[in-house]
């Protein structure tokens, strides 16, 4: 699926413990410019080869026992026999089943290419399920906030598909070409993994994650696509990420989280150029994240959006009604009222607005952090991070192990941005002296 702009959080932790990490970025498409317009040769898809699961050994059926003979009254009518229920059947991973799931993820895109190019979004319902058609829509209306003038699937290489029953994963990489209104293009391949299920006789399509990282894992006897060579970047060393800059503390329970920030004046910097600031639970050691912030958008046009967040990983970001503008005062808070209830607060102290919100989620509450990131869309694609400037976090503090405490008191270490050459591009400041404040600073011109 063809998808824009996303917030969800690299695992951090990745980035922080493994030193010689080396992070996958977008992979280039190996054809010269102007070549997207002239016929493309057919694209051979390789069947992946499945292996069935091992039969479970028979058991044996237990010996009928005779029943007794019992007279019929005169009275007595013969009982009707009894007819066997139909029961709905699970679908085999025949090749047949495994077309049929190619057959709706190459008609769901297709869909979305239509549906996006001829402003019809109704003509993605079928083959997709209530929600999915729903979050559908909203990525074509970030699309088409972002600039976007039209989407064109180019190619689709297939990767597994492995069959559970009524649940099915599959794996394609997929290489779309997105057109802007200014004229210009972009060409991205990106891996996704979808989730379908058997519903009322056909496949849907549940979900689409991106990871993102245009590799192409093999499965022992599975067949699958050569991958395209990944371009060489250098590796994040300890205490630096490709996405974010801050500090982070780790290796104790952590249940709250807050900070108070000025939203920064963006100056801009490349077309669709971004950076968010937040506060988060979780993420650096496990995929659970649930965090909070404002943001700035930097567009092709060059106006910049800003906007209040949150985010609830693995799903996307809610945009939420609260009004932000360079130089407004924001609080942000983050904490579990009770085991698996959380209360995110944004307060706007400038304008006296607040939004406040409670949810559910499971979080393993293994990390707290204060970070300004370059965010990520929803293909698992780094954007460009835009000119912030500098932002100051003040009044941080986390709850550790039921017990108040700064970022200097949680251990909280801190991490600079780099971009693919290596280059630091976000610096955080050494701590004040109670250990409740910090400055991120914009630096070099990645």
């Amino acid at each position: 699926m063809r998808a824009v702009r996303f917030r969800p959080t690299v695992i951090l932790g990745i980035l922080l413990v493994v030193a010689a990490l080396v992070a996958c970025g977008r992979q280039p498409d190996p054809r010269p410019p102007g070549a997207y317009d002239t016929p493309e040769p057919p694209i051979l898809i390789p069947t992946p080869t499945l292996i069935p699961p091992p039969s479970p050994t028979p058991r044996p059926s237990p010996t009928p026992q005779p029943s007794p003979t019992v007279a019929p009254s005169p009275t007595d009518a013969p009982s009707p026999t009894p007819q066997p229920t139909a029961t709905p059947e699970a679908p085999t991973t025949s090749p047949q089943t495994i077309q049929a799931i190619k057959d709706v993820i190459n008609a769901a895109n297709h869909a979305q290419e239509l549906a996006f190019n001829n402003g019809n979004p109704s003509l993605m319902q079928t083959g997709a399920t209530a929600d999915y058609y729903a979050h559908l829509v909203q990525i074509n209306q970030q699309l088409s906030q972002s600039g976007v003038s039209a989407i064109h699937l180019n190619r689709v290489e297939w990767g597994t598909i492995t069959i559970a029953g009524t649940t099915t994963h599959a794996t394609t990489y997929e290489t779309w070409r997105t057109s802007f209104a200014d004229g210009t293009t972009d060409v991205e391949r990106d891996q996704n993994n979808y989730t379908l299920v058997f519903e009322s006789g056909s496949w849907k399509v549940q979900a689409d994650d991106h990871p993102g990282n245009g590799s192409n894992p093999s499965t022992p006897g599975t067949l699958t696509p050569e991958p395209t060579p990944p371009e060489q970047i250098v590796p994040a060393g300890p205490g630096q990420s490709r996405n974010w800059s801050g500090y982070v503390a780790t290796g104790a329970t952590f249940t709250a989280i807050t900070a108070s920030w000025t939203v920064p004046n963006s100056t801009g910097g490349s077309p669709q150029a971004s950076s968010a600031t937040w506060v988060g639970i979780g993420g650096v050691r496990s995929r659970d994240l649930i965090q909070a912030g404002t943001e700035e958008e930097v567009f092709r046009d060059g106006q910049t959006v800003y906007n209040a967040w949150y985010e609830l990983l693995p799903e996307s970001s809610r945009q939420v009604n609260l009004a932000v503008a360079p130089g407004d005062v924001v609080k942000v808070a983050i904490s579990q009222q009770k085991s698996g209830d959380w209360l995110i607060e944004i307060d706007n102290q400038t304008s006296g607005k607040k939004f406040t919100t409670t949810v559910a989620y499971r979080s393993r509450e293994s990390s707290a952090e204060w970070v300004e990131e370059a965010p990520s869309n929803l293909r698992g694609r780094v954007l460009n991070l835009d000119d912030f400037g500098s932002v100051t976090f003040e009044n941080a503090v986390t709850t550790k192990d039921a017990k108040s405490a700064s970022i200097s008191g949680a251990s909280g270490r801190p991490v600079s941005m780099i971009d693919r050459s290596g280059q630091v591009i976000a610096l955080p400041s050494k701590l004040n002296p109670d250990g409740t404040s910090f400055t991120i600073t914009r630096t070099g011109q990645g």
